[in-house]
């Protein structure tokens, strides 16, 4: 099974900025949803992570060895990395959102994190075939496998939403892959409980 994971909350996040190549680190709530997650789910066989901290420090709650692949670091916002999205005017939003190939000023294109990450799923597709692999990323990428395994393409980004700490669940066994779940929180839930 391929496992998506996004990582815990940040200051940044909870207060609705736009977040890409920017580097903070995981605010209190954020520790406490990555220790939730470590718990939820099973030790995985591989750990692939983002090489930026807030993504190091939720797959350091899982206590296995981390490996480090720069495909699955979040879109690079350029100019509007720590800005509200507000101050991106509506025809700025509306060519984002039109044209996958769009990249904000100094960033990155929807399509640019979609070719990485096609590539970096396909590298993981036989591994999750055979046992659990977890990747611990961002809204982006993840936004991106996602399309990957339903066989759409780049534009549908803009169509979801991953929540801080939700799990998605892709399904590598068979001759395409199978999104099995999107935003998954009963992990939380299920880890919370005490133990019998």
């Amino acid at each position: 099974m391929l496992i998506l994971v996004r990582h815990g909350q940040t200051q940044a996040n909870r207060h609705g900025l736009m977040l890409g190549r920017a580097d903070p680190p995981l605010c209190d709530s954020g520790l406490e949803q990555a220790a939730v997650l470590a718990r939820g789910l099973p030790r995985p066989a591989r750990l692939v992570c983002s090489p930026l901290v807030r993504a190091r420090q939720t797959a350091a709650c899982f206590g296995v060895p981390v490996e480090l692949d720069d495909r699955w670091i979040e879109m690079d916002y350029g100019r509007l990395d720590g800005c509200a999205a507000s101050e991106l005017d509506a025809a700025g939003w509306q060519a984002w959102r039109d044209d996958p190939h769009h990249v904000p000023a100094g960033g990155e294109s929807m399509a640019a994190v979609g070719e990485r990450v096609r590539d970096a799923c396909a590298d993981l597709v036989a591994d999750a075939a055979a046992a659990d692999v977890v990747v611990v990323s961002h809204v982006s990428p993840i936004k991106a496998a996602i399309a990957w395994a339903l066989g759409v393409g780049d534009e549908v980004a803009w169509r979801m939403w991953v929540e801080d700490a939700a799990v998605c669940r892709i399904d590598t066994s068979g001759s395409t892959p199978r999104l099995l779940a999107f935003n998954d929180h009963a992990v939380h839930a299920a880890a919370l409980q005490p133990s019998r």
